[in-house]
């Protein structure tokens, strides 16, 4: 699906028909575009569009580059991240002299979020770049929200690793339900980090991108450079947060791991004191069992419950012994 921008008054406007509209598109948006859409939009604007294979590539070489004029500028953006199931994709920014390009294979809500919004609010969208720096700023800010809910999280599940329900101890499903979420929040915390990697360097390919396109407007170039250098200390920032954040969760699995040790250790505690209270009367109803002939006690009329008594003493004595001790 192809999607196409106009500009007017600092706002965004959609395009009914982006070839028959191509001079005034400043916005060219690209959601999983088929082979046919590709060439038709490369034929009409004499660019060349990267494939999905060339976005994925990990070299940074690959993702920020000039060629023919145009600068090309792949970031990963988190998408789906309220699911279960979030992932990172390759965004590319296409940046020509007038135009910006984004090529994407989702659909992080970021996308048409912003579209919406500056469609409808002056956000000072008067050319591609200003396009490019607003979707970028509303890029920072959707992962300082997640960045957000991530901490939160992280909270809440420090709450209940750490509660004391009634001094029962018997957590099992609780601690295995912990780790999920733990597994969860720090998979959506190493994505969101992967991704403002990326968005730094992007920003810094940016800065040095805008001496060559703003030669003749000096002061173009200075509100360029100071928004963009306001983007890179929002990424470090966070960056710094995210770290912050996997730091905590590390240590809430650690912790969480141990309280279930324990809890093992509890089951397994209760298993040995049962096993020396019951020792002495075992072994005195193992003595008493044996068939011979000649046994005093077998005619005493005492005998038995002298026994019995004796066999419930020594199950009793070891289990208050041991709670002397502190032991239980």
């Amino acid at each position: 699906m192809i999607t196409g921008y106009g500009v007017s008054d600092g706002k965004i406007r959609s395009l009914s028909d982006l070839l028959a509209q191509k001079e005034e598109a400043v916005w060219i948006d690209l959601l999983r575009p088929t082979n046919e859409e590709e060439k038709a939009l490369e034929a009409a604007l004499g660019i060349d569009i990267p494939t999905r294979e060339e976005m994925e590539e990990i070299e940074v070489s690959s993702r920020l580059y000039t060629d023919g004029g145009v600068s090309y500028m792949t970031a990963l953006i988190p998408s789906r991240t309220e699911a279960d199931d979030p992932v990172v994709s390759p965004v590319t920014f296409a940046l020509t002299g007038s135009r910006l390009l984004t090529i994407r294979y989702e659909d992080p809500r970021v996308f048409p979020g912003f579209a919406a919004r500056a469609q409808k609010t002056s956000m000072g969208c008067v050319n591609a770049d200003t396009v490019l720096i607003g979707l970028l700023e509303a890029i920072v800010d959707r992962l300082a929200d997640v960045v957000e809910r991530a901490a939160n999280d992280a909270d809440r599940i420090s709450n209940e690793i750490f509660r004391q329900a009634g001094g029962n101890m018997s957590r099992a499903r609780d601690f295995q339900r912990v780790l999920v979420e733990l597994g969860r929040t720090g998979d959506l915390n190493s994505k969101i980090r992967d991704s403002l990697v990326t968005l730094e360097r992007l920003f810094g390919f940016l800065i040095l991108a805008a001496d060559q396109r703003f030669e003749n407007d000096k002061r173009a170039e200075k509100d360029l450079r100071a928004r963009l250098k306001t983007l890179s200390r929002d990424a470090q920032s966070l960056t710094d947060h995210v770290s912050f954040v996997s730091q905590k969760i590390t240590f809430l699995l650690d912790a969480t791991l141990g309280m279930i040790n324990i809890e093992q250790n509890q089951i397994i505690k209760i298993f040995s004191v049962a096993a020396v209270c019951f020792l002495p009367p075992t072994l005195i109803a193992s003595i008493y069992g044996m068939n011979f002939h000649f046994m005093p006690e077998l005619s005493s009329r005492l005998g038995y419950p002298t026994v019995i008594i004796v066999m419930t003493l020594s199950a009793i004595l070891p289990l208050l012994y041991f709670k002397k001790r502190g032991w239980l």
